[in-house]
């Protein structure tokens, strides 16, 4: 299996335009367009009856002490964990792409809709898992509620450690994955367990922080 993008080079920054946050050009982040990324795969294996996408953020603070504080940095060296930003089960096979914005367009405070797949022309069959954004925005007056579908990066703005992004599709060997109603990405993966033919992933990175920008070649 073969899975690649027009939008950057495997393991390259994620354009701006991809992400859910941007510099503010204060030192902050406010959002970006949030488009969905193009992607496109090649050589599924026999017996593919539909596809399941997920990124996720292995590069996470597991603690928020630090996190979008002015004049501290969250430490390189913290414990990290996932964070899921798109989670589509059901795609068909074909066509063998993802067209750029087709899932996403701007973020959509309190969450898009979910978990049928609406408006877009050839996946009327796939349905989006809950992302992240969910857990992150608990609470909060005007942001909280149930965030389906793509949501792009949006790291601490003061993290010093670049995040890494990671696409990976599978191959599944049944048309439709057992889950019942409202799931996450720890649900499908358990439901791919048995049911997985092959898998292909591209990456990419993402930072916020304008000291790393700034030392950037």
């Amino acid at each position: 299996m073969k899975l690649w993008s027009d939008s950057w080079t495997n393991g390259d920054r994620i354009p701006a335009r991809h992400a859910a946050g941007r510099p503010d050009g204060a030192g902050g982040a406010t959002f970006s367009d949030n488009l969905s990324p193009h992607l496109a795969w090649s050589d599924l294996p026999a017996g593919t009856q539909s596809l399941v996408m997920i990124c996720h953020d292995f590069d996470v603070p597991t603690r928020a002490d630090d996190v979008n504080q002015p004049g501290r940095e969250v430490p390189a060296d913290l414990s990290r964990a996932d964070f899921f930003h798109w989670v589509l089960v059901d795609l068909p096979p074909e066509p063998a792409e993802i067209v750029e914005g087709a899932f996403s367009r701007g973020f959509t405070p309190r969450g898009k809709p979910g978990p049928a797949v609406q408006g877009v022309p050839g996946a009327e069959a796939a349905r989006h898992g809950l992302n992240d954004y969910t857990n992150w925005f608990v609470g909060h007056a005007t942001m909280a509620g149930q965030y389906f579908g793509y949501d792009g990066p949006f790291p601490p703005w003061n993290d010093s450690l670049v995040h890494h992004y990671v696409f990976t599709l599978y191959a599944v060997a049944v048309p439709r994955l057992p889950l019942v109603g409202v799931f996450d990405g720890h649900a499908v993966r358990r439901e791919l367990a048995g049911r997985v033919l092959g898998e292909a992933t591209f990456s990419g990175t993402y930072t916020l922080n304008a000291r790393l920008l700034s030392e950037a070649p």
